[in-house]
């Protein structure tokens, strides 16, 4: 793949080499956030959709088949934290040596990520094969529950191929200004998604009826579907990288580069895992009921939380970029931008929550025992969102400036020092609605962990970006 000198550059912009990544440095803050952000945005409230859409499908099986899928969520986040994470690393070096002019670096760091996403997905193969039925018995002994679980997890990680290449692929789209490119790839994984669905649970149209593991099908086809049309998008459209494995071997120092910022956001992710585990096991002390209604809310949540995630990745190469450019005032523009818009789409998402309840988990053929757990549930936990917004895109500052250590010890702490240990203190009072108090306790913590954090980071990086003294 080489590089397009005859790209055009951005209007009011140096000319330089022309690349689109040079928009990043030049063009007006706000416009370049939206352009970068809003193509993610709507990409991931689709992915949010088809999310939901696998549920509500599921749900019309019954409730066991709903807690099935919900038990799985532990280790689908694991996977998303894996693929994620690294890709999160690639990101941030990727466009950091793109602000530098560095095009061999940039380089390294695409072919790096893209080996590290083939042996991540020979990971998580080997936990489908070995992983699915143990890991299903340690949260219930429902023979029912552990039959549908089991075929669900297994097909989602042994044909997880898929989802590690869409996310490498997509980041490298991401990582030097091609978000709308982006758009188009989860989109379509997602709508084949929802187009199969259903097809694939109920046995229609001549296919079999496969049920949960039908849901799961319908997943891993449309991730294998968006890896696909990511790849053509990098090869044929995406002149900012030269990606060729000709005599390829894989590069230990970029490596760890790539991981000095992945790690500590794959442990921030893997820690959520780790929470929702042990919440499913606190909860289904109560009734399975309790443990469906968490999946539900995570599932729903994500309407809120994706549009965040979304303006955050189109936040992060930005960052990356300014801060190996030298350019601190833009560093700060977007992150203050970027909390504007993120504690907005929070609010707008705790409004629905408290006001609408009952219409979110009546998409799920929800019971009367399950409206009455999940009417409380909902409105308890979004009280979070009052600070969610704000942490978020901060904890993604940190990461975009190397410094993802801090995003990883405000994450320890919400979720392992206090919500976990609160929800379990407050689950010893027999009453399941007071458990869900737990999670605006822990966002209270991580709110006074994030802004003792950033002031450190503003002090030590953001103040000192420009003046060669940037790094921590």
């Amino acid at each position: 793949m080489n590089r397009r000198e005859s790209d055009r550059p951005q209007e009011g912009g140096p000319e330089k080499n022309g690349r689109v990544s040079d928009k990043m440095g030049t063009m007006p803050m706000n416009p370049l956030l939206l352009s970068m952000a809003l193509p993610m945005m709507v990409s991931m409230l689709v992915q949010a959709l088809y999310n939901i859409v696998d549920s509500v499908f599921v749900s019309m099986i019954n409730e066991n088949a709903l807690t099935a899928v919900s038990l799985a969520f532990p280790i689908q986040s694991l996977m998303i934290a894996v693929s994620a994470g690294t890709g999160v690393g690639v990101n941030a070096v990727l466009s950091r040596s793109l602000g530098e002019k560095d095009q061999k670096n940039a380089d390294k760091a695409a072919t790096n990520g893209i080996f590290l996403a083939a042996l991540s997905y020979l990971l998580f193969l080997v936990v489908g094969l070995a992983i699915a039925k143990p890991f299903y018995l340690s949260q219930t002994s429902d023979p029912q529950i552990v039959s549908y679980g089991v075929s669900y997890l297994t097909i989602v990680c042994t044909l997880s191929v898929g989802m590690f290449f869409q996310m490498t692929f997509e980041k490298l789209l991401q990582s030097t200004g091609r978000t709308i490119y982006t758009m188009f790839t989860q989109g379509a994984g997602a709508i084949l998604n929802i187009i199969f669905d259903p097809i694939m649970i109920f046995g229609l149209f001549g296919f079999p009826k496969m049920g949960v593991a039908g849901a799961a099908a319908a997943t891993v086809f449309g991730q294998i579907a968006a890896a696909i049309l990511a790849i053509v998008f990098n090869v044929r459209i995406n002149k900012d990288i030269n990606i060729g494995f000709r005599g390829f071997r894989p590069d230990g120092k970029m490596i760890a580069t790539i991981y000095k910022v992945g790690i500590p956001s794959i442990i921030m992710q893997a820690i959520g895992s780790i929470m929702t585990y042990g919440m499913n096991l606190i909860l289904i002390q109560f009734t399975s009921t309790a443990t469906a209604v968490f999946g539900v809310y995570y599932k729903v949540q994500s309407f809120v939380f994706m549009p965040v995630f979304g303006l955050n990745n189109g936040m992060v190469p930005i960052i990356a970029y300014n801060y190996g450019a030298g350019n601190q005032k833009r560093v700060r523009q977007v992150t203050k931008l970027s909390v504007t818009y993120a504690v907005i789409i929070m609010l707008l998402g705790l409004l629905v929550f408290q006001t609408l309840p009952d219409k979110l988990l009546g998409l799920f053929n929800a019971s009367e025992h399950m409206l009455l757990i999940g009417d409380r549930a909902l409105r308890i936990i979004s009280l979070s969102f009052l600070f969610a917004g704000f942490c978020i895109v901060i904890g993604s500052l940190f990461q975009a400036l190397g410094n993802g250590v801090y995003s990883l010890c405000v994450s320890v702490a919400r979720q392992l020092v206090v919500l976990l240990p609160a929800a379990y203190l407050l689950s010893l009072t027999g009453k399941v609605e007071n458990v869900w108090w737990a999670f605006p306790i822990a966002e209270v913590m991580s709110l006074c962990v994030t802004l003792f954090f950033y002031r450190r980071i503003d002090k030590k990086i953001i103040r000192n970006i420009g003046k060669g003294l940037g790094e921590d």
